[in-house]
């Protein structure tokens, strides 16, 4: 009995919090480059006097889901999709570096190319300013050249390149901005192999039917976990009669 409401009554309140976890997934079906969370559950024995009876259920983030969200073309010369693995180098609002797959890019009023957020996009050598009046262009590598307005085409210039990395995803962690970074807390190394698509960006890979059946296989063991609650105490009450009637 002490077993069955222990486990119900934290079960019910862990599937609540895994049923955040999977609407932030569907909420986030129209985010660019958005990886979905992925939770788990897990029992955990409670520590205390006497037998070891009462265990209860813990909700533990386990990873997000690093599968390749669809590439849609926009011809946005700032749109970027990274194919495959590999990441954006992006400044956090703390000013240390972090890691992003969305690359709708824009330019601060300063010149500065950012993200959407006005995070500052990592080049190879810190952020990377663009100069006015000119038309830009990102390449498969990173590379970002700029055409200066009323200048002929065969004077495109090198302004500088992204900071692309490919860290293995087990040691990526998502933080609570959003953006992940290593789990040791260590700086990625740009890794030349990242490609990137130019005038795309990489859809959300949440899928949309697979999030319905989990939140509505969630609904019905919240459901179930409740029964077990009303069982135990209807177990109960029919003990505490029968004790009174021994009495």
């Amino acid at each position: 009995m002490d077993r069955l409401i222990y486990t119900a009554m934290s079960g019910a309140r862990q599937i609540v919090e895994q049923q955040a976890t999977v609407a932030n997934n569907l909420a986030n079906v129209g985010s660019t480059g958005f990886r979905a969370q992925v939770d788990t559950f897990r029992a955990v024995p409670v520590a205390g006097p006497g037998l070891s009876t009462r265990t209860q259920v813990q909700d533990d983030t386990v990873a997000a889901n690093f599968s390749d969200g669809p590439i849609q073309a926009t011809g946005r010369s700032l749109d970027v999709a990274v194919q495959g693995a590999g990441w954006l180098a992006v400044q956090g609002a703390n000013g240390q570096e972090a890691y992003t797959r969305d690359g709708g890019l824009t330019l601060s009023a300063e010149g500065v190319l950012q993200t959407h957020s006005g995070l500052p996009v990592q080049g190879e050598g810190g952020p990377i300013t663009l100069p006015s009046n000119a038309s830009f262009s990102i390449g498969k590598d990173g590379t970002v050249s700029a055409l200066l307005a009323g200048t002929s085409p065969a004077l495109v210039t090198t302004v500088g390149r992204l900071k692309l990395v490919n860290p293995p995803a087990q040691s990526m962690v998502r933080g609570d901005d959003g953006l992940f970074r290593q789990r040791n807390g260590a700086v990625a190394e740009a890794d030349p192999s990242v490609v990137l698509v130019g005038g795309a960006l990489e859809g959300s890979n949440v899928n949309v039917v697979e999030a319905m059946v989990r939140m509505i296989s969630l609904g019905r063991q919240f459901d179930l976990n409740m029964n077990l609650l009303k069982n135990a105490d209807s177990n109960a009450t029919k003990a505490n009669q029968l004790l009174s009637l021994n009495g």
